[in-house]
């Protein structure tokens, strides 16, 4: 006998489409785990601080914003160089990479103490391109502490490579020495045995 109950009929039906028939699907596609490098594997954060970047557009004569997002100082674990990178906080997309040389000049950008302005050649396009940037940060103690970093890494590498400049000059003074010293042996004249001291042996061995 049909039910005239419209509201137990759809009951009956929701506990119909709601039971368990035991049967299971494979999924049309699998995923497998991906592992995502950065590229900061190698590398311990000396210094990660929020800020905005501009980089200087020669054409326009302007300053154009470049993202927001955490700058950071990175420290290779092998060779010892320290590079900045910058990345958008949102996208990840980078606004600057490049090494702090010991010729990198920072300075504070005038009028505005929470900012500060330098040179620099950066690979964040994927080519090596001659950029100024100037970076703002909220507090004028970050920038003086960013400030202070990057100088502290440009003066040691410049320490760095003046010992390693002079070590390579010792080592190739030293080679020399060497070579003449060597090249003086092979030319030192062999002694000559007088005549009567040959006779003499022989007569000695009859």
């Amino acid at each position: 006998m049909a039910s005239n109950d419209p509201d137990r009929e759809e009951e009956e039906a929701a506990a119909g489409e709601d039971e368990d028939t035991g049967a299971q699907v494979a999924p049309i596609v699998t995923l497998s785990e991906v592992a995502v490098t950065t590229g900061e594997e190698k590398e311990v954060v000396v210094l990660d601080l929020k800020a905005k970047l501009y980089r200087f557009d020669k054409d326009g004569n302007q300053w154009k914003e470049r993202g927001t997002g955490s700058v950071k100082l990175l420290k290779h674990r092998e060779t010892g160089k320290v590079r900045l990178l910058m990345r958008q906080v949102k996208t990840l997309k980078i606004c600057a990479n490049h090494l702090v040389l010991p010729s990198i000049k920072i300075q504070e950008h005038a009028g505005n103490d929470k900012s500060c302005v330098w040179h620099a050649s950066d690979f964040a396009d994927g080519e090596l391109k001659e950029e100024m940037f100037c970076i703002r940060f909220g507090s004028v103690e970050n920038c003086k502490k960013f400030m202070e970093t990057v100088e502290g890494i440009a003066e040691s590498s410049e320490k760095k490579e003046e010992k390693e400049s002079k070590d390579a000059s010792d080592a190739a003074g030293l080679l020399d020495k060497l070579s003449v010293d060597e090249s003086k042996t092979e030319k030192a004249p062999e002694e000559e045995v007088p005549a009567a001291a040959v006779k003499a042996d022989d007569e000695t061995e009859k």
